[in-house]
């Protein structure tokens, strides 16, 4: 018999943590929506339906066990909850926060097929680990018991940090090694502030310390060290660098005039030079305003969660007109559709179906309209010049945000021996995840390319588990031997 807590899609409305008024909330980096009050979350969680084929665990990268922790809370088993969900997941709070449930797990939640609203899964994931967190739930990292050997991980993001959270519970020695003064990646330095507070951050951090991985932050794999001297002090060595190469903008005065000014910037220096302020830092760009939209009209290019940040982020700093161009229509853009509504509540102007053509003098921006056309490869279709021509905006600021490319590993960390696809990004075999370097493993965005968040957590587990196990081998091997 269903428990009586459960199956109250059909007469409990779909409500999500109630968001601040646009504008407060676009005068600060705090996170946009409240938490749930325990009543709140346990009964939305008892919205869930629990379906015989959960499609939101299906379509979960991590195939978290979403029914049942929602199951556990609506029965106010919050405990158990948090356990079950940081079963699957190192970082939940994390991405209940900034994962797009609108295209995975609540996309494809029955109910919502059924026109009564998804159970509002994000919202409850971030309630129960914030709560745990509070409450004192959250276990310190323990090692296992010591194997003798160290393992070296290359890139403090998320993919990383997960492969190291496992292999520090191996019972591996593990040394992170990141190129900016603090761990996190784009955790800390590419997601704005009131998408994710950066406390939430810095604890997932802090307790990897606290277990005793070793953090050599500020290091830059190629010049405090080549990628071979890793390789020499580790028993094995774990790529998970991410992608940061903006991609390029080929257009007429897109790199500026002869003295580097105007053109366009590249979103990630935009966005951590935003983040870096929020921790106090002396950020000289944004000092000087090359990298603060504060008092200017701002164009940012690009359809994507990125562009998304950037938009929002131009809003906080007090621009004085945001807009975004995207080729493509708003049914095919590909950001989330709730960074979208976000964005307009807070002030941004799409101008859908537009992309550059030059940036001129005096902050002109020469536009194209655009329509779309015939399929592409994806199955998209694929934008194309409309006839109805060009228009100009004015901008003191452009932001190109058109995704990323992987750097040129080989050469950075002095390895041209490192196997490497026509995009950058490192090849590994399928099974192992062995890059052609013999104890060298990659994952997370430097191997699929730019991604989600959830993805680079999914791969970093599967990385340490074959990590694990190749160690374990080469131990066994060598005991023989010996």
């Amino acid at each position: 018999m269903a428990n009586d807590s459960l199956l109250k899609f059909v007469d409990r409305e779909q409500v999500y943590p109630a968001k601040r008024a646009a504008e407060d909330r676009a005068d600060d980096f705090r996170e946009i929506a409240d938490r749930y009050a325990i009543v709140a979350a346990e009964d939305q969680a008892g919205r869930c339906s629990q379906c015989g084929v959960p499609y939101c665990s299906v379509h979960c990268p991590l195939h978290n066990h979403i029914p049942d922790w929602l199951r556990l809370t609506a029965e106010g088993r919050l405990r158990e909850a948090y356990e079950l969900s940081n079963a699957t997941s190192t970082m939940p709070e994390i991405c209940g926060r900034i994962c797009p449930q609108d295209r995975l797990c609540e996309g494809n939640c029955v109910i919502e097929f059924s026109g009564h609203g998804a159970v509002t899964i994000g919202s409850v994931e971030k309630f129960i680990t914030d709560n745990a967190w509070e409450q004192g739930w959250v276990e310190p990292l323990v090692p296992g018991p010591s194997r003798g050997a160290s393992v070296a991980v290359i890139g403090a993001g998320p993919a990383g940090l997960t492969a190291a959270e496992y292999l520090r519970g191996n019972g591996y020695e593990v040394h992170v090694y990141d190129r900016h003064d603090r761990a996190g990646g784009l955790l800390t330095y590419g997601i704005p502030g009131f998408k994710l507070e950066k406390p939430v951050v810095m604890r997932r951090v802090d307790r990897l310390k606290a277990g005793g991985i070793i953090f050599h932050e500020g290091f830059a794999v190629g010049d405090d060290a080549s990628l071979d001297d890793l390789r020499r002090r580790h028993d094995a060595v774990l790529i998970a660098t991410g992608v940061y190469r903006a991609r390029a903008l080929d257009l007429p005065g897109a790199d500026g005039d002869a003295n580097g000014k105007g053109g366009a910037i590249a979103a990630l220096d935009f966005l951590i030079a935003s983040n870096r302020k929020g921790f106090g830092d002396a950020v000289p760009e944004f000092d000087d305003g090359t990298l603060d939209a504060a008092g200017k009209d701002v164009v940012v290019i690009g359809g994507g969660d990125t562009a998304m940040d950037c938009v929002r982020t131009a809003i906080r700093q007090g621009a004085r007109s945001v807009k975004c161009l995207y080729r493509r229509d708003r049914a095919n853009m590909p950001g989330s559709q709730r960074e979208v509504g976000n964005a307009e509540e807070e002030g941004v102007e799409f101008i859908w179906l537009s992309a550059p053509a030059a940036f001129e003098a005096d902050g002109v921006v020469r536009a194209r309209r655009m329509r779309l056309g015939a399929a592409d490869a994806s199955g998209r279709r694929a934008p194309e010049p409309d006839p109805a021509g060009d228009f100009t905006l004015h901008a003191d600021l452009v932001i190109k945000a058109l995704g990323f490319d992987a750097e040129d590993l080989p050469a950075l960390f002095g390895a041209p021996e490192l196997g490497v696809s026509r995009w950058g990004t490192v090849l590994v075999d399928g099974k192992t995840l062995m890059t052609s370097l013999d104890g060298v493993f990659a994952a997370g965005d430097i191997v699929r390319g730019a991604s989600l968040v959830v993805w680079a957590i999914r791969d970093g587990r599967d990385v340490a588990s074959a990590m694990h196990k190749w160690l374990k081998a080469r131990a066994k091997n060598a005991k023989v031997a010996a």
